[in-house]
């Protein structure tokens, strides 16, 4: 009994801190839980009422859409810039690596809601830099531009938010991956006279393949469930140009007070990554049994 006393306290925390919540926010979406029931405690089952009412709001599949839009373009230029560092840091020197590797750590360490504001001094209207630099190259029509009052541009500069705090988790992951790659493979390559991408495209990725699927799949994960940076930016605005559905479900729970309907947007958001990530597995499955 002892390993299991040992790891007990661990198991516990964990399921408090995880499953518990979980499992309330299923509980609370088969409810109608709005203030008056937190407040009284005497909330009744409603069965599915809470997911047809969310599935049948016109507002619930626009926020979709953007939530789908948001992701593949976050994640399309995550995997591609950190696939491309990643491979500039195995063709660095020791010291300059090891130099570049620093400087994606601090990226990553950096606290979310810290990289956040400097993002947002960095676009603002009469102070940013952005502005600044932009009028000192020429273009005037950015002269007190005001950035996040334009949904396009407030989408644009969360986009580049993600993947800046993203890239360094991926590319060191994807670097340490291809160290383990046998140098012999690349060498013999070379000789035959393949160039850059075909030594990829024929040794590198397919050897990697499940690392890439891994890493592309943790990054789904991270980019829909992004809340903090477009809730400190935005708030979803302007109108909903922002709001993907970890927001909307945030709005709806506390702006309407109705936490019945929040949490069954939260679980239809998770169940909806669920399927999208088993749908990838499948796909990555198949290309591995036919290689």
């Amino acid at each position: 009994m002892l390993p299991y006393l040992l790891i007990a306290p661990t198991v516990l925390t964990t399921a408090y801190l995880l499953v518990y919540p979980l499992v309330r926010n299923v509980i609370i979406s088969f409810q109608r839980f709005g203030l008056p029931e937190l407040v009284r405690g005497d909330a009744q089952f409603v069965g599915f009422a809470n997911y047809a009412k969310v599935l049948a709001d016109a507002e619930f599949w626009a926020v979709v859409r953007r939530t789908l839009w948001f992701t593949a373009i976050n994640v399309v230029l995550i995997m591609l810039l950190s696939t491309l560092v990643a491979l500039l840091l195995m063709r660095l020197g020791k010291w300059l690596r090891l130099l570049v590797m620093g400087g994606l750590v601090l990226t990553w360490a950096t606290p979310i809601i810290a990289a956040t504001t400097v993002f947002q001094w960095l676009f603002q209207s009469r102070l940013g830099v952005v502005n600044w630099l932009l009028v000192s190259l020429g273009f005037e029509e950015y002269r007190d531009y005001t950035w996040f009052a334009n949904g396009e541009a407030t989408f644009g500069i969360l986009v580049g938010l993600v993947v800046w705090q993203s890239v360094p988790f991926a590319a060191l992951s994807l670097y340490a991956a291809m160290v383990t790659v046998p140098t012999e493979l690349y060498e013999s390559a070379r000789i035959d006279g393949a160039g850059a991408w075909r030594v990829f495209s024929t040794i590198t990725f397919p050897m990697l393949r499940a690392m890439f699927g891994l890493i592309t799949c943790l990054e789904v994960i991270w980019v829909v469930k992004a809340f903090v940076q477009i809730w400190v930016i935005s708030q979803g605005g302007p109108g909903q140009s922002t709001t993907t559905l970890p927001v909307y479900a945030f709005q709806v729970a506390q702006s309407l007070q109705r936490y019945d309907l929040g949490a069954a947007v939260s679980m239809l958001m998770v169940l909806l990554l669920v399927i999208a990530l088993l749908a990838y597995f499948r796909v990555l499955y198949r290309q591995e049994r036919e290689a």
